[in-house]
């Protein structure tokens, strides 16, 4: 049996939701859950246990001791303050900062063989935040960078295209906020590339369409916030597709967050581009293939996470 522990820092609606997928997913034999509020996480631990009986074996724990994820296989970060509406994701990032100062090496020195997985926003400055302040090497601290954002891409293509979204191959790269960007050339339906793929009535996805698509994915987020105050269930599943990528050594290919080796002439900031994650967190950089005008777009992302770090002392 799977013996591998999850702890996740942070019981907000973040932290619980992804609590909760990764119990109903099985993927960890235990879930571990620490906040600064005694109460309410002996709540949320004492909510999932009562749900036991209809998930695969799992403990689940939780305290208001950080100690609580000692000797974790992953450390998922959700703690932070919370994006207000009309607020960006890097307008969080001096008040998030200051939490990791505290928080990241003290859990670094309790789980030290661990993959640092970061959701807290804005996701990319505190990935890299988190790198400088654990000591740890870049391939064990991820974002969980636009993982959930290529996911709202792939919902709106097959939705736009006729088909299930399991046959959608895309990505959104750069910064998980503002700058982020869509993989167009590379996109693809099946085998079918995405500019030649015909939709039921003969015709094309126009580039009117393409932007509106990647309006509607960028801007997914503050539409949600405005209606019900935060993202929960979506990113939940995320980070719980990332976890099992990890924990199985799937060797799966995700948009993470992390620092970047100059693979496409980006180096010393973390963004999302697609890597290979398996045990250990990253397993591959790889050289995806981009034109003059995608190249641009994450050029320009980096700028703008690293004007942000800068800002943040880092």
């Amino acid at each position: 049996m799977n013996e591998s522990k999850v702890a996740i820092i942070g019981a907000g609606g973040v932290g619980t939701t992804i609590a909760y997928a990764t119990l109903i997913s099985g993927t960890a034999r235990e879930v571990a859950l620490y906040d600064i509020d005694a109460a309410k996480v002996h709540a949320e631990v004492l909510d999932l246990n009562h749900g036991l009986r209809f998930a695969p074996p799992t403990r689940v724990i939780g305290s208001d001791d950080l100690d609580v994820c000692r000797d974790a296989d992953v450390v998922v970060v959700t703690a932070g303050a919370k994006q207000r509406p009309g607020e960006t994701r890097l307008d969080l990032a001096g008040r998030n900062t200051n939490i990791f100062r505290q928080l990241i090496p003290a859990a670094a020195q309790l789980a030290p063989d661990a993959v640092l997985l970061v959701v807290t926003n804005p996701v990319d400055v505190l990935t890299q935040v988190a790198l400088e302040l654990s000591g740890l090497p870049p391939t064990r601290v991820i974002g969980s960078g636009t993982v959930l954002d290529t996911s709202r891409l792939h919902f709106l293509l097959a939705k736009n295209c006729g088909v299930a979204v399991a046959n959608v191959h895309a990505n959104i790269a750069g910064e998980h906020g503002d700058s982020e960007f869509a993989l167009w050339s590379s996109a693809s339906i099946g085998t079918v590339p995405l500019d030649r793929w015909e939709r039921p009535d003969g015709t094309m996805l126009n580039e009117d369409e393409r932007a509106d698509i990647a309006k509607r994915v960028k801007h997914a987020a503050y539409e949600i916030i405005q209606g019900k105050g935060a993202t929960t269930y979506a990113v939940g599943l995320a980070v719980t597709s990332i976890l099992e990528a990890i924990l199985n050594d799937e060797h799966r290919i995700l948009p993470v967050s992390t620092l970047q080796p100059g693979t496409h002439g980006v180096f010393d900031v973390c963004l999302s581009m697609p890597v290979v994650v398996g045990a250990g967190g990253v397993v591959r950089w790889m050289e995806i293939p981009l034109t003059g005008e995608e190249q641009r777009q994450l050029n320009a992302s980096a700028d703008t996470i690293r004007r942000t770090v800068r800002s943040v002392g880092f």
